[in-house]
Order: structure tokens, then sequence, then C-alpha cells
């Protein structure tokens, strides 16, 4: 088991903080995730025969992992408890008190139920963080409902902003929701965390997929209140600032993105060779360019594809103009961009040999958090935590196991 003083020693700013993540999928286990990076030591507790739902998700990796799986739940231990039994719940409440922050992700009234409730567990550690995250308000209506992302994305507004305006609605290409419901509850946790170090006072934290979905629509949120009615969809292009998206050159896409006058004046002679364009009043200043980009527009792309990518990339470099290539996603990752900042990492895996990791996407003091341990195999950590904390014989862990309670590695 990892020891907090080695966590310590590579001056982690959360060593020292132990969580135990009961959450499963994607939005808990992300928040233990980026607590996990900071340096806390992070338990997740599993189901002993299925595990997280997610390990049966997305390509497959050894016996128990996937790449869904994989991608967040890095730097943590992995400990099997059947939650439905009272053992499973004796080992929480006795863990409990060496712990700071409890995440789950229960149906509402689920974690009373199983004897895990805030007002439960608070009464054993006082100043518990508790972070609770559902899919709709607690004390609203859809309460029980539960929360998917999809579900999320249709009913927050977000389907109906992105894409192209002939298109229908379209999801976004991750999970674009539980991804800001896992970060946001991060931040809420190091707040909170932040706040008990001068009070000695825990905290109660509920996260709504619901409300983060609509936090996510941003400044087009915004036009549609103000607009009485959904702003028009531009799908690659600004919705505001023209030129500003992707565009095809001869040979491949490139993104270019002209965000000020100066710069387009600099687009129009340098990059485009066309003068004319910018001395035209239709397109002198960005609110014109706006107002007439059904002109503009087509003009442009014409241009553009005339030109091979690469020149186009070097005249805008020269110009001083925001751009780039759009790349496949296997592309980028195997980028020397990519290789250089060392984001994916090859760890070593008990049964694969070694498997591909996202590192932290933060540097401090100029070093990227490091990846502490690999997303652990399925109860990896059963046998050491259980000991290491609450001081577990051989003998007591052989009889949960034979009671189902729990797994234990290498057996």
């Amino acid at each position: 088991m990892a020891a907090n003083g080695a966590d310590q020693e590579l001056d982690l700013p959360l060593a020292g903080v132990r969580v135990l993540d009961l959450s499963r999928v994607f939005a808990g286990p992300l928040c233990g995730q980026v607590l996990a990076d900071y340096g806390a030591e992070v338990i997740k507790v599993e189901h002993p025969a299925r595990g997280d739902d997610t390990r049966d998700w997305g390509m497959r990796i050894g016996k128990t992992e996937t790449t869904y799986y994989n991608s967040m739940n890095r730097n943590k231990r992995s400990v099997t408890l059947d939650l439905q039994t009272p053992e499973a719940i004796r080992i929480v409440h006795e863990l409990l008190p060496q712990c700071d922050v409890v995440i789950h992700n229960f149906k509402s009234g689920g974690a009373e139920k199983l004897g895990l409730g805030y007002e439960q567990l608070k009464a054993i550690k006082p100043d518990l963080v508790y972070v609770a995250v559902a899919g709709y308000d607690s004390s609203g209506p859809e309460a029980q409902r539960p929360g998917y992302d999809l579900v999320i994305q249709g009913e927050s507004g977000l389907m109906a902003l992105n894409g192209e305006k002939e298109q229908p609605p379209l999801k976004f290409g991750v999970a674009v929701v539980d991804l800001m419901t896992g970060m946001t509850a991060a931040q809420a946790v190091l707040a909170a965390l932040f706040k008990r170090e001068r009070t000695g006072q825990g905290r109660f934290i509920e996260m709504a997929l619901y409300d983060c979905g609509v936090m996510v629509t941003g400044y087009y949120g915004l036009d549609a209140l103000k607009l009485g009615h959904d702003p028009e969809r531009y799908g690659n292009a600004h919705p505001s600032i023209v030129p500003y998206g992707m565009y095809e050159a001869a040979d491949g896409p490139l993104i270019i993105t002209v965000g000020t006058n100066a710069q387009f004046e600099k687009f129009c002679r340098v990059v485009l060779e066309r003068p004319d364009i910018v001395a035209d009043e239709r397109f002198a200043n960005n609110v014109n360019r706006a107002k007439n980009r059904l002109a503009l527009t087509p003009m442009l792309k014409e241009l553009i594809h005339s030109h091979k990518r690469d020149v186009l990339l070097e005249r805008l470099r020269k110009a001083g103009i925001p751009c780039g290539e759009v790349l496949g996603l296997h592309e980028a990752l195997t980028s020397e961009r990519t290789r250089r900042s060392d984001l994916v990492q090859d760890m070593p895996h008990p049964v694969v040999g070694t498997t591909p990791v996202f590192a932290p996407p933060v540097r401090m003091n100029g070093k990227r958090l490091p990846i502490r341990s690999a997303p652990p195999t399925l109860g990896e950590g059963t046998r050491e935590v259980l000991r290491h904390l609450l001081a577990m014989s051989d003998e007591q862990l052989a009889q949960l196991r034979d009671k189902g309670v729990l797994t234990l590695p290498d057996e």
C-alpha cells in the first residue's frame, strides 16, 4: 500500500487526506481521481463479483479492467465489499474515523437505507466531507430518477446547441455532463477541506448532473434567455466571431481563429493575398463580418480550399494568427506534442505487461503530477488496506471471503 509518507515526499498537496470512494461509473469516480491526483489516498469500494460497472465498458485490458474504467481510476486502491451485507457496512463504519471524505452516487435515499447517509456517517466522523452525486435535485419531484449523461444532455438543452443547424440534436463525443459534474465535485471537496482546516467542520455536498448540464450551456444558454428562443447553431464555426472555426484546405482540415480586426487585415493581406476583402466595408470589423457572414464565408472557404494546409499554417503563424491542424484522435495521442508532454505513460500491468494511462493534466512547480499507480485490478488492495487500517487478520479476511462479503487478490 502506498504510504502517505511517500506521497508527502512528492510534495503533493493532498498527501495525508484519505477518501472512501463508494461511487461508480463516471462522475463520482472522476471526482475521486482528481483528489487522488493531488495526493489523496483514495480507497475505491467495489462489488466483489462485478466491481464498477465500467469494468465491463470499452475495450478489455487484462481480466478486470477496460479502457473506460482506466480513464477515471488511476492512483486509487480497490477494495471489494458487498454493501448489501451488514458485515461490509460495519467495515465501512470502522474505516470512517480514518477517512476525511466520502463520495457516493446512490439513488436518493439509497445511502440512508444502507446506513451510509450523511447524518449516519457524521455521527461517526463529525468533520466528514460527504459528497452525494445524483441526477437531479434531491429535494425536487425528480429526486428518484436515475441520472444518465445522455438523458441530461437532452434535457438540459446541450444537444440542441451542438452540431450543424441542418442536423438533428447531437450529443457531445464524450460524457461531458459526467465530466463536468466530477470536476465540479472535486472543486467542492477542495473548498470544503480548506474550510475544515479553519473551522474543524465538515460539509454535506450535493451534486446534480442536471445542474451541471445547464451550467455547461454557458454563453449559449444566456443567449437563449436573452433571445427568447434557441440561438442558431453554427457547428464548427463561432456564433459571434468571423472567421473563426474549421476550414478545408486543399489537402485537409485546419483551424483558423481570427479574433481581432488587426488579425483579419493580416489574414486578408498576408495569408490570402486579397487586400480587397478587408477594404470592403461589409467586412471591415467583426460586427459587420458576423452580420454579413453569409456573403463572406463562402468566399473565404473557396480561397482557403485553393491552398495547401502547410502553406496556410506557415502564413498564419507568421502573421500571428492562432491556427492548427485538425488531427485524428489516434494521430493526436501519438503525436510528438503529446509524447513530449508525457501525457500518456505506459504503466505496469500484472496480466498484459504494460498499459497506457493518461497522466494528470496539472503541473505544479514545473512538474506534472505523477501517476503513482495504474488503475487497480478488482480488489487488488482488499487484503492490504484492511490489514493496514483495521488490523484484520488473515483468518478474519478469509471468513469474510467465505461469506461473500469480499474477495481477496491472488485467489
